[in-house]
């Protein structure tokens, strides 16, 4: 399958789950993994400008079309599973280890598969994992989005996964205002909101033990926005202090929507921080 974005191919997970994924640009490989919400558009903007000298993998997580969406309860577990396959399969095709960059969910997604199947990564580079959405509190909050989602309520599952994101009603409010009269699209709206659901489920079965992060002995690289509000900030100063190894970097007026906002200072920083890995090992280079 081709699109202007890249080329299309297909990964098959462990247990046999279909994930599609983007490819673009050749070089070095980064294996770039979405947040809730997203697809296989999420990171493009800041994989086209990785292009020229880095080979981009963009999957669509189990739970998101046009990648598989399995019967069952999610779990990290299952999704850990999913990004080994994409990293094993950028390794193989490419012959080199790889860099894993995850954002908001798809940076909690990372950080679980650094710490558990680190093997196949070169470094790792999360921006804002929502670490403190997890576990208990996330139940009934998962139980009421479930229950709106069946009856297509769309209007309460917004609500829902607004108390688990605690984004600002300031903030909600400038998004509803900046869509006018727009209707999203329905097809679009219907596959993020099973993509949520799935991600909930997940995040209930999670913890928020930070300190299990201080096993993870890649190369990382943890990013903030400025702006982003509470509770990212005080979860980011912990995770930092939780991963005394990493490189901790925080952008002045952005938020939690910077790939979106300023894809290229993404792109920017990201292939530094490459640079500074391989400068480091470069006897790993082309393992």
């Amino acid at each position: 399958m081709n699109s202007p974005e890249g080329h299309d191919r297909y990964v098959r997970s462990a247990d046999g789950t279909r994930l599609v994924v983007r490819q673009v640009g050749s070089g070095d490989p980064v294996v770039l993994v979405h947040g809730s919400g997203g697809g296989l558009h999420s990171w493009v903007t800041v994989a086209d400008r990785l292009a020229p000298d880095h080979e981009a993998w963009m999957p669509a997580r189990r739970g998101y079309g046009p990648s598989d969406v399995p019967p069952g309860v999610k779990s990290f577990k299952d999704e850990v599973a999913d990004v080994v396959a994409v990293v094993e399969a950028a390794r193989e095709a490419t012959g080199r280890p790889v860099h894993l960059v995850g954002v908001s969910y798809g940076a909690t997604l990372a950080l679980h598969t650094a710490s558990t199947d680190p093997g196949g990564l070169r470094s790792l580079a999360v921006f804002e994992p929502p670490l403190f959405a997890a576990g208990a509190e996330i139940v009934p909050l998962l139980d009421r989005y479930r229950a709106a989602f069946e009856r297509d309520d769309a209007p309460a599952m917004a609500a829902a996964l607004n108390e688990v994101t605690r984004v600002p009603a300031a903030v909600v409010a400038a998004f509803a205002a900046s869509a006018g009269d727009r209707a999203p699209d329905p097809v679009e709206a219907r596959r993020s909101a099973i993509g949520w659901l799935h991600d909930l489920e997940a995040l209930a079965g999670d913890g928020t033990d930070l300190t299990r992060w201080s096993s993870i002995t890649v190369p990382t690289l943890l990013m903030q926005g400025a702006d982003t509000w509470e509770p990212v900030p005080t979860t980011m100063n912990a995770l930092a202090k939780a991963m005394p190894q990493a490189r901790h970097i925080i952008w002045p007026g952005q938020s939690h929507f910077v790939t979106m906002t300023a894809p290229a200072l993404v792109a920017d920083t990201l292939r530094r921080f490459f640079a500074e890995v391989a400068a480091a090992a470069p006897e790993h280079r082309h393992r």
